[in-house]
């Protein structure tokens, strides 16, 4: 981009000026990123030699899509908000629902509660104690039908965190839209899905590895052939962040991850065409507001790269890296909680900066509990100030170009690299999973974070300084036991009025299929019709491919 002539001027006006500022004082600090990227005082074309601005840049909506997927940016289309909601009732969550959407929300997300992301009925003793307090609890086809009543499921979108039983919670949404006479591919939306994470950082499992990835192959080639609008995974390394990996890793194992659905698909016999452009992504936004955003361009490349070269996908959509974010709930503190309003309105500005095209904003009491009214409404009104009144929509990749972010862009993809080489040596992810590798990454990182937050080194106000003993007055938010009252009154009705052999015909049909190597998602849908409940359809999978235990790290 800049000639050599150029390039050597450059590089002796940096020299003078580097020994000019060197007895300039510095605050003291690590003076690089949360991944331990090293920061220079200066950037400047240098840093960027050997560019080329059309095979490693190009424009917005162009591959390799580093500036994004769509030309028009957020000028064509604004990303979706959409807050992550759920506690208690079906009837509680459908009114949190409705309360988002009528305050400008254009998205739903769902959060469902530990028994339900287990695959437990909520009377199984294994659940006891738990019902609603991180999410709604879902138990029967009954259930949905009450989560989403009066809601337009044809002129929304909804997403669904669940993974191990994601398959099943899937087809409850399924049915109960058909049964309000809504056509499959009119259905457009998002099941999380990612089992590969659960290993990884998680740890709400329930089947070993082999199974769990067959589970989500089938939720893939089903929704390729019958709900072509719905994303049937997303692969997340939000929660991966949450466990303690920094950026680098965070995208590394994301992409790995992605890599090896892909990899299972084509196994199947599925053409990648057929489905890689359902393929959606999950990340996390941390404080380091310039690694966020550097982090979002190199995820878009290296993506579009490995799409096309090592998969041979052919259409351009394909390539596209779709993906939603959420701000840092990890960052949240309890101590002087009005600060989160800060730091969630500046990690959600650098998700902006980096292209999302969905974005949940944290609520500023969820390190104490679940978020309340008024604290969802904060946080859904950041991200409408953010579209509305910054003007940052306005150009596609508005930090693009900038010597620093264009550097530390190709600095991390260097990195994303080297991890995913060493991932590969060692046999891939799911050895990788046996051998403890990424949880020995991920607890390293952590411990590194730890050490330095406990030093000073990294500051965080409130935390390690500019601390205060003033008494903070949070209204909690609390599940409510008549609730839960209610709920095991609908399970157990439920129950009581389905037909018997309708049940028993269904869950006969999924474990003949589970035994037979069948795609379960025509099993469970019947089954999920007939209203056998979650559990009893989990613990039909649970007995054909048994639980996972996880073995110690080496």
């Amino acid at each position: 981009m800049f000639s050599s002539q150029s390039l050597e001027e450059i590089s002796k006006a940096r020299e003078r000026w580097r020994q000019a500022a060197t007895a300039a004082p510095e605050q003291p600090g690590l003076h690089e990123t949360l991944s331990g990227i090293p920061i220079s005082r200066v950037y400047t074309p240098l840093d960027l030699d050997g560019a080329d601005y059309l095979r490693d840049t190009g424009l917005p909506g162009q591959y390799p899509f580093l500036r994004g997927i769509h030309a028009t940016g957020y000028r064509g289309r604004p990303w979706t908000i959409r807050m992550f909601a759920g506690y208690g009732t079906a009837e509680e969550t459908n009114q949190r629902f409705k309360f988002l959407l009528q305050h400008g929300e254009t998205g739903l997300s769902v959060a469902f509660d530990m028994p339900t992301l287990y695959g437990f009925d909520p009377d199984d003793p294994r659940a006891a104690g738990e019902f609603g307090k991180c999410g709604v609890a879902v138990s029967s086809l009954a259930d949905m039908e009450v989560l989403f009543d009066g809601i337009p499921l044809d002129q929304i979108t909804t997403s669904m965190t669940i993974n191990a039983p994601a398959a099943v919670i899937w087809a409850m949404y399924l049915a109960m839209a058909e049964k309000r006479g809504i056509p499959l591919e009119k259905l457009g939306g998002t099941i999380q899905n990612d089992i590969l994470k659960e290993y990884i950082a998680q740890n709400e499992y329930v089947f070993p590895p082999e199974p769990s990835m067959r589970l989500v192959v089938d939720t893939i080639e089903f929704g390729a052939r019958h709900v072509p609008a719905w994303n049937p995974i997303s692969i997340s390394g939000y929660h991966v962040r949450e466990a303690g990996a920094n950026a680098v890793q965070e995208l590394a194992f994301t992409l790995a991850n992605g890599m090896e659905y892909v990899r299972w698909c084509q196994q199947r016999g599925l053409d990648v065409d057929q489905f890689a452009s359902r393929i959606s992504f999950f990340f996390n936004i941390h404080n380091h507001f310039f690694e966020e955003i550097a982090k979002f361009r190199a995820a878009r490349r290296i993506w579009a790269r490995e799409m096309k070269e090592t998969f041979g996908a052919r259409q351009e959509r394909s390539w596209w890296m779709r993906f939603h974010a959420q701000t840092a709930g990890c960052t949240l503190t309890a101590q002087q909680p009005e600060n989160n309003i800060v730091r969630v309105a500046l990690q959600a500005l650098a998700a902006v900066m980096g292209g999302c095209q969905s974005l949940h904003t944290n609520s500023l009491d969820e390190a104490w509990a679940l978020p309340s009214e008024k604290a969802a409404l904060l946080a859904l009104r950041t991200q409408q100030i953010i579209a509305g009144e910054t003007g940052v929509t306005e150009t596609v990749d508005p930090l693009g170009g900038s010597y620093y972010i264009e550097a530390l862009t190709n600095d991390i993809e260097q990195r994303a690299y080297e991890y995913l080489h060493r991932i590969d040596q060692q046999g891939g992810v799911l050895q990788c999973i046996y051998n403890g590798f990424f949880v020995r990454e991920i607890a390293e990182a952590s411990y590194k974070y730890q050490r330095e937050m406990e030093s000073g080194q990294r500051r965080m106000v409130g935390i390690n300084e500019f601390g205060s003993e003033e008494r903070v007055d949070i209204p909690l938010l609390k599940v409510d036991k008549e609730g839960e009252r209610r709920h095991l009154e609908r399970l157990n009705s439920v129950r009581r009025s389905r037909s018997s052999r309708e049940v028993t015909e269904g869950l006969g049909q999924l474990r003949q299929a589970a035994k037979v190597g069948e795609n379960l998602m025509p099993p469970i849908l019947e089954a999920v019709k007939s209203y056998a409940t979650l559990g009893e359809m989990m613990d039909v999978l649970r007995e054909a491919f048994g639980e996972y235990r996880a073995q110690g790290m080496a």
